[in-house]
């Protein structure tokens, strides 16, 4: 359980660290090159799902929010039966990753609405932390701050390319945040170790002679 609860604590406080600078520091749609061209921190807020994906307004966005609070309820409850089962620690670290990625993007749909003011898309202003005429929006109803951009790729397909050819090709395209990268790399790990997280029988939990001893003088 402590390796869990450490991949999950150190993905959350980069997390939040992350977004709370960027959200208190930064515009919408403001840029800062860190590398050349193709590592970029710009900042968008997301109101649906990870990678910028939005999801049917605002009564998607609260079900896109009470979806994500039971899937981290259920992903925490397997965590801890695979904890206890003993599973491979690439497993843990893998499921950990996972739950932690989901539960930084609630804290931004839960708390993010009511603690920040707006950043508005249009207008140069940087928000403020605890505002004293309120938050932007209600609870639940909280955006998402994404400011990874990864642009590898930034150039004009060839015209002899069919259909597509002399537009312009970027890859990769997504803005995304710490939170989807632990989502991303955790299933990434499962996908890739499947055959051997669930074909590998969980191990019991041993117990000591003296536990045998005291069983065994309670069942007489």
């Amino acid at each position: 359980m402590r390796l869990a609860i450490i991949v999950v604590v150190l993905v959350l406080i980069a997390d939040q660290v992350s977004k709370i600078w960027v959200k208190t520091h930064m515009y919408h749609d403001e840029s800062i090159v860190v590398f050349s061209n193709w590592f970029i921190i710009h900042f968008i807020e997301n109101p649906g799902m990870a990678f910028g994906f939005e999801f049917g307004g605002a009564t998607g966005k609260l079900l896109l929010s009470i979806f994500r609070l039971v899937a981290i309820t259920f992903i925490a409850i397997y965590l801890n039966k695979m904890v206890k089962s003993r599973a491979p620690k690439a497993m843990i670290v893998s499921l950990s990753l996972v739950l932690a990625g989901a539960f930084g993007n609630i804290i931004d749909s839960v708390l993010y609405g009511v603690i920040f003011s707006e950043s508005p898309r249009y207008i140069p202003q940087i928000a403020e932390m605890f505002p004293q005429e309120g938050g932007y929006a209600g609870f639940l109803h909280g955006k998402v701050v994404d400011m990874l951009y990864f642009p590898l790729i930034d150039t004009t397909l060839p015209s002899w390319v069919p259909v597509i050819g002399g537009e312009p090709f970027q890859f990769f395209r997504p803005v995304f945040n710490i939170a989807d990268t632990a989502i991303s790399f955790g299933m990434g790990l499962i996908i890739l170790n499947h055959r051997r997280f669930f074909s590998e029988p969980a191990k019991e939990v041993s117990t000591s002679p003296a536990e045998e001893l005291q069983s065994k003088q309670h069942s007489e």
